[in-house]
């Protein structure tokens, strides 16, 4: 399957970032990353990304605290949240803040693919 969109992925975490990456190069996504969520929210302004996949903790700027600047910087975005310490108080201000999705790591591989298409599915193709 290939896709024609580009993704935001933001891991604090170069070998979690590297995996994921490769995830989605996988779906023939074109991907840009960065390292720390100031380093998100600037890819987000230079490049028109079509979903974003946040780390919830990374230094700067958590991946909560970039939710909601994105999604105020392009309303509709689907982002999706993953976190090593995920929590039901996490999750649920993800999804309170607008997150489309929120999960754990390790990520699952195909639960992941799975909830990228969904996101992607979400957003108009132009």
């Amino acid at each position: 399957m290939v896709l024609s969109r580009r993704i935001l992925l933001a891991d604090d975490d170069e070998s979690v970032r590297f995996g994921i990456e490769e995830l989605l190069l996988d779906l023939g996504l074109e991907v840009h990353t960065a390292e720390t969520g100031p380093e998100a929210l600037e890819v987000a302004r230079s490049v028109r990304i079509h979903a974003a996949v946040l780390d919830v903790h990374m230094p700067g700027c958590t991946g909560l605290d970039c939710l909601p600047i994105l999604l105020d910087q392009v309303v509709g975005l689907p982002c999706i949240l993953y976190s090593g310490n995920l929590t039901r108080a996490i999750e649920r201000t993800a999804l309170s803040a607008g997150a489309f999705s929120v999960l754990a790591k390790p990520v699952q591989p195909e639960l992941f693919r799975t909830e990228v298409l969904r996101a992607l599915a979400t957003w108009p193709e132009s």
